[in-house]
């Protein structure tokens, strides 16, 4: 089994079109709409470059949007078709979801939107209003065959980088609790978190140590140092790493050989720490298929 987690950066379907893979507040007026259509193709070519079984997405705005992008874009290329497709409504509050898309039957499907602290057994911070969800969008958990998937969005480190530590740290915190509720002993089950966990590459105390080994290995800590990038900023030119893939212990032991993938062909061409292969098309920042690299794991057999 192929495992993938890829942030589309804004993938919105309006008015038939589809919106590029940009930023509203970096990107704006009719220069940047014209490369919207050509953003979405190279997302398609990376995704099938890629050809997952299962594939974790972030910043899908809807179902709608979801299966337009597979429909139109994906399969025509003639990979592989997805025809299991999931994306429940979030929290965010301009409408970016998580969503699954899957060659094989998925099981088990709920969204953890609605969840609080009390719900879990978490006390509600001080700084939280009582009764709010944990989540800023969701962690949707899903099964496919033995793996037990829980794909993530966490908060991302602004405008206010020490309250954003706090919502991620209790973000991460939720989906710990999740885990530990579904598996009497988490170490020993097969389950991977994976999505955009929004962790800065430097600075303090990472908000998200209570996913972090020793209760999970993190599949991109098998590369070296230099290879684990797989976002870049335009804005800032600066790279990190926000994008994981946490595999239980039992998992992570299962597969010692499995070293994650990270497809890098869709950045735009500032991002010059890439020196590798790069779609046809691909221009310098847009069109691109994200800021974000696609990331794939193998776990043969599976």
């Amino acid at each position: 089994m192929r495992v993938a987690t890829f942030n589309m950066q804004n993938l919105r379907l309006r008015h038939g079109h589809f919106d590029g893979a940009r930023d509203a507040d970096v990107d704006t007026g009719p220069d940047a709409a014209r490369h919207d259509t050509d953003d979405r193709r190279l997302g398609a070519r990376l995704i099938a470059e890629a050809a997952p079984d299962v594939l974790a997405l972030q910043e899908v705005f809807d179902r709608a949007a979801l299966d337009a992008f597979h429909d139109r874009l994906l399969a025509p290329l003639g990979g592989p078709r997805y025809p299991h497709r999931v994306c429940r409504p979030g929290n965010d509050g301009r409408g970016q979801d998580v969503a699954l898309m899957s060659r094989r039957p998925l099981a088990e499907v709920e969204s953890h939107a609605a969840l609080t602290p009390s719900d879990i057994g978490l006390e509600t911070p001080r700084w939280m209003t009582p009764g709010r969800p944990v989540f800023r969008r969701d962690c949707l958990t899903a099964r496919a065959g033995p793996l037990t998937l829980f794909v993530c969005h966490f908060k991302a480190p602004y405008p206010r980088a020490r309250k954003a530590w706090k919502v991620r740290r209790l973000e991460a915190e939720a989906v710990r609790r999740l885990i530990e509720a579904r598996f009497p002993d988490p170490a020993a089950a097969l389950w991977l978190v994976l999505g955009d966990l929004n962790e800065p590459a430097a600075g303090e105390a990472p908000a998200i140590a209570p996913l972090l080994p020793p209760f999970s290995v993190d599949l991109l800590g098998r590369l070296p140092p230099g290879e684990r990038w797989s976002w870049h900023d335009s804005v800032s030119g600066g790279y990190g790493r926000p994008d994981a893939l946490l595999a239980s212990p039992a998992l992570a032991g299962r597969f010692p050989g499995a070293r994650p993938r990270l497809h890098r062909a869709g950045l735009g061409r500032e991002a010059q720490r890439h020196a590798g292969h790069r779609f046809e098309g691909t221009g310098w920042h847009r069109p691109h298929a994200s800021d974000h690299a696609l990331l794939a794991v193998e776990f043969p057999g599976l």
